[in-house]
């Protein structure tokens, strides 16, 4: 029988081989493009920040993030193996030397008391199975073939700077998966306490964030609500960020704009 925790909440560790200073480093490396003095920390900074803001985003791809990625299902792992540029790396946990047996899953938060009971006895009889088929011999890397997506992993990445900013756009939107969106709320904690020029890219600059930030208005066909338009938002501003907070349609607040 499963003994082992639920966890809701996997872990997000930044390994100190993590640029730490990325917007000098970006504006260290733009200087020498530009043939410019780079022997100024500040003005490296600064010019950093401008290539970030200018939308130059190939320097960003200098800035290497290593992290290890705890305690988060296989399912939600693979759907992070979909960002793929800029050429990142991983290694997983291994379901081939690895014993399994007693495994820990995650458990969707939406699942009322029944579901749960019904989901934690399936998980239960995985477990037993797998259990039952190493003694009669099979291979553990054929039983593993029953693991579920629900299984908590532990995965090392690699990426760079530019690829989280674009994953941010599409898995903060409000209507990417819970647990992905759970994730990266996760990394982001995390990098903003790796080093003070992370902190002010996540906190102050907000560096990551849905696209509908970044655009001020959605173009997703299936919006989450925040649906106001290219031009209304233009002249709209505050309504837009209003809706956007508060999880509305423009519907619902057109007697403000009118």
């Amino acid at each position: 029988m499963l003994s082992k925790r639920f966890n809701q909440n996997g872990k997000v560790i930044i390994l100190s081989e993590t640029t730490d200073e990325p917007m000098s480093l970006c504006g260290s490396l733009a200087g020498i493009c530009w043939n410019t003095d780079t022997s100024d920390p500040k003005k490296n900074f600064d010019r950093g920040l401008d290539c970030l803001r200018s939308g130059h985003g190939r320097v960003l791809e200098f800035v290497q993030i290593y992290m290890v990625l705890d305690g988060w299902s296989a399912r939600v792992i693979r759907e992070f193996y979909t960002h793929i540029a800029g050429g990142p790396t991983r290694l997983q946990e291994s379901t081939r030397y690895v014993d399994c047996n007693n495994f820990s899953y995650v458990v969707p938060p939406s699942l009322n008391e029944r579901n749960k009971a019904i989901y934690k006895e399936q998980m239960e009889k995985i477990s037993d199975t797998l259990g039952e088929l190493e003694q009669c011999g099979t291979k553990r890397e054929d039983a593993a073939m029953i693991l579920p997506l629900a299984m908590e992993t532990k995965v090392v990445v690699r990426t760079n700077l530019r690829q989280l900013i674009d994953m941010a756009k599409v898995r903060l939107c409000k209507r990417a998966y819970w647990e992905f969106r759970a994730l990266f709320e996760n990394i982001m904690d995390s990098l903003s306490f790796y080093s003070d020029e992370w902190q002010y890219l996540v906190k102050e600059e907000k560096v990551f964030k849905p696209k509908c930030m970044w655009n001020g208005y959605c173009d997703e066909k299936k919006s989450c609500g925040f649906s106001i338009s290219k031009d209304v938002f233009k002249e709209y501003k505050e309504i837009a960020d209003y809706c956007y907070k508060n999880n509305i349609t423009l519907d619902k607040i057109r007697e403000k704009i009118e």
